[in-house]
């Protein structure tokens, strides 16, 4: 661990991680009364065509990224893309206002591109404010994913609850406005074009491909495992949900771990260095131990076993917290960056991928959540073990040069 010297973050840091923080309430708060819309008395859809046009949603949202960064990237500018996906973001969630299956379409439509033109062109601007101080890289992306975290949440709470309440119409609307906001910050921020310099130092690129692939693996098996094994921690929450305390904060209980953890990591690696795939190794083994101790808990668990679960959902926020940032703070610092928002487009893809393998299994996987959290805790150890080798590999060819 070395002490960061000379570098710190500026105003555009907050800018742009506001900006996020609103696009992804949102976002959030939109897909929190979508499928209650659509089975709503307007559309009266069924259930399960609700949910399979839900599904394909969120699944063409991630794929959407794909030619929002190649737009981005090498034709008007992250910029300019991110402007632009937000304000067509904007009116997709003002179209939902017209109570029709063609307005449902069309909005649908427009978020999707919207989402896909600003979600990766920001996330690689604001990697590329970075390029001149790559130590601060972990510290400036913990707090980016903080702000996603803290939007999300706002989204789901107040939007959900206007849009039951007051009714969907004005949901959306105050959807779309909080989308404009997100466009408001970098709109008016007087940053300069961050403009790629053909000078900037990057490692061999074979180096460089390693650490790319061996990002995109890790942050799809962690999320694979995280997804496969919260069929086993939202059984545990659903049971411990009768105790009265726990009624009050479950369904915050994680965010609240993911800000909390967030901001100490924040301020610890914004004034100290370690390298990037230490901390993602600590994330590992906290999952792992985060498993384990979930493995404790009976099948039928009391409330007695409250301590454990806070326990566990603690280790795998140190985990997650670990792993999420740093895996965009390592695209950042190996890719050309005239060509991140592209790569960052693509590291979920691996991750997409494994969900749908999971999926096949879901009905297999639901009736033995014990055998799949151990199933989990196993790859969770075995990446652990493989990434300490690769750690003390990397100490040992490092110490000699």
């Amino acid at each position: 661990m070395e002490r960061i010297l000379n570098q710190k973050h500026n105003k555009y840091t907050f800018i742009y991680a506001l900006s996020r923080l609103f696009e992804r309430a949102s976002y959030y708060g939109l897909r929190a009364i979508m499928v209650l819309y659509m089975i709503g008395e307007s559309l009266q859809m069924s259930r399960d065509e609700a949910l399979g046009i839900y599904g394909m949603f969120t699944l063409y949202l991630v794929f959407s990224q794909i030619p929002g960064a190649l737009i981005g990237d090498l034709l008007i500018g992250n910029k300019r893309a991110m402007i632009a996906g937000g304000i067509i973001q904007a009116i997709g969630a003002f179209v939902f206002c017209i109570p029709s299956i063609t307005g449902l379409y069309i909005g649908l439509g427009l978020v999707l591109l919207g989402g896909g033109l600003f979600t990766s062109n920001i996330t690689a601007y604001f990697g590329k404010m970075y390029l001149g101080k790559t130590k601060l890289l972990d510290s400036a992306f913990t707090i980016f994913y903080l702000m996603i975290n803290l939007g999300a949440t706002i989204g789901i709470v107040t939007i959900g609850y206007i849009g039951e309440k007051l009714g969907f119409r004005i949901g959306f609307m105050l959807a779309g406005i909080l989308m404009l906001i997100a466009v408001v910050f970098p709109l008016l921020s007087k940053d300069s074009n961050i403009l790629v310099s053909e000078q900037v130092t990057m490692p061999s690129i074979n180096q460089r491909v390693i650490k790319i692939l061996a990002a995109f693996l890790l942050v799809g098996l962690f999320w694979a495992t995280y997804e496969m094994t919260s069929i086993r921690v939202y059984e545990i929450q659903s049971i411990l949900a009768d105790n009265i305390f726990l009624k009050s904060i479950w369904s915050s209980l994680n965010s609240i771990f993911i800000i909390t953890i967030g901001i100490i990591l924040t301020l610890l690696w914004t004034f100290f260095y370690y390298r990037q795939f230490i901390k993602v190794t600590i994330g590992f083994i906290f999952g792992t131990i985060s498993f384990g101790l979930l493995l404790l808990i009976p099948e039928t668990p009391t409330e007695h076993h409250l301590l454990i679960y806070f326990i566990s959902l603690l280790f795998l926020g140190i985990s997650e917290v670990h792993i999420a940032p740093i895996i965009h703070s390592i695209l950042t610092k190996y890719t050309n960056p005239k060509y991140l928002a592209i790569i960052i487009s693509l590291a979920f893809i691996p991750t997409r991928l494994l969900s749908i393998g999971i999926g096949l299994f879901n009905d297999y996987l639901y009736k033995n959540s014990i055998f799949t959290l151990k199933l989990g805790m196993i790859l969770m150890i075995l990446i652990s073990i493989g990434l300490i080798i690769y750690v003390l590999i990397n100490k040992k060819l490092f110490n000699k040069a």
